[in-house]
């Protein structure tokens, strides 16, 4: 079920500071404090066009507050400004240390976490537009092993749409995959995805980044 509210319903007025990323960062999760070893992606699912990504930023400066006495280390942000849409990465002993994290940071709970691994990641250069683009397969439909190499099938074409693959992460158990990229636009990532293994993902999210 949505959430229909919007983030400046919890975020104090003000002039909060922020910053958008050139590049995911890239975490040792055996080295985070307690038994914080797996990687979460969590999504919050707000008021189409009622999201800014000034008042995410404030809100990612609450959990970060709030991450260490839950053992969660709150990695990179993406925000979709026109749907709505917050996806989170983090590295955490369970979901339910990521949700108390947000519960107590500022009351924004997520509709959706996915317990993910990644694949290895290239230089975000900044000169496009960032994307992050689902594909939902099924539960039990997909492993780690067989979206690496379409991964690598992606790499092997992007350069003919222009498009530059920054990282993946896979829920195995849900059959998500989630992919980032910079593109001239959506239809380049659709063109590289089909021309590489015919995997066209379900939605495309124009994204901003912070950490």
């Amino acid at each position: 079920m949505k959430i229909i509210l919007s983030f400046s319903t919890f975020i104090l007025a003000g002039s909060i500071s922020f910053h958008v990323c050139a590049q995911t960062k890239k975490i040792d999760t055996s080295a985070q404090p307690g038994n914080a070893k797996n990687l979460y992606i969590d999504v919050h699912q707000l008021t189409p066009g009622k999201v800014k990504f000034e008042e995410v930023a404030a809100a990612h400066l609450k959990d970060l507050a709030v991450e260490k006495k839950y053992d969660v280390h709150f990695i990179n942000y993406w925000v979709d400004e026109e749907k709505g849409l917050v996806y989170c990465l983090s590295s955490a002993g369970d979901s339910s240390s990521i949700r108390k994290t947000h519960a107590e940071a500022h009351g924004l709970l997520p509709d959706h976490i996915f317990k993910v691994t990644e694949g290895s990641e290239a230089t975000l250069t900044g000169n496009k537009k960032l994307f992050l683009d689902i594909h939902e397969l099924g539960a039990g439909n997909v492993t780690s092993a067989a979206v690496a190499d379409a991964h690598k099938k992606d790499l092997a074409v992007q350069g003919k749409y222009g498009v530059n693959f920054i990282n993946y992460w896979v829920d195995e158990k849900a059959g998500v995959v989630m992919c980032l990229s910079e593109a001239a636009d959506s239809n380049a990532i659709i063109a590289t995805h089909k021309e590489a293994h015919g995997l066209i993902p379900v939605e495309i999210l124009r994204v901003k980044q912070g950490q």
